[in-house]
């Protein structure tokens, strides 16, 4: 499931955004409606997207209803690190399918830490 981090600027703003957000190693995100597919879901990750580009991912536990009729999508507040990977900004959530999934290696190569406009010209020449 893919997720854009809206008003995060770059990786180290998701990172404090997560890390301020966690509660006991669980870190809640409301949603609207709760997703058809979310028995299959439990267990795999919500990837966030960060200029028009995937950089990591949370491990996905359960669903929760809310009182006011809300969705919490509980996950590990545990931010794992991906290789990035363009992706285009949607509102909401999207499904994944493990296939296009991120690799779960991590990024030691530096790539995430590339501006968004120079990482956007590399990939268009397929360079990353």
């Amino acid at each position: 499931m893919t997720k854009v981090a809206f008003a995060c600027r770059d990786l180290d703003a998701l990172k404090a955004r997560v890390a301020a957000r966690a509660v006991d190693a669980e870190i809640r995100v409301p949603t609207r409606m709760r997703p058809k597919r979310s028995r299959e879901l439990i267990g795999g990750n919500l990837y966030w997207i960060v200029k028009h580009r995937i950089v990591g991912g949370l491990e996905i536990r359960r669903f929760e209803d809310r009182s006011d009729g809300r969705i919490d999508i509980v996950c590990s507040a545990e931010l794992r690190i991906v290789t990035p990977m363009p992706r285009r900004a949607h509102q909401g959530w999207r499904y994944l399918e493990d296939a296009d999934a991120p690799s779960a290696d991590g990024d030691c190569t530096g790539v995430a830490e590339l501006p968004p406009r120079l990482y956007g010209r590399l990939a268009a020449l397929a360079l990353v």
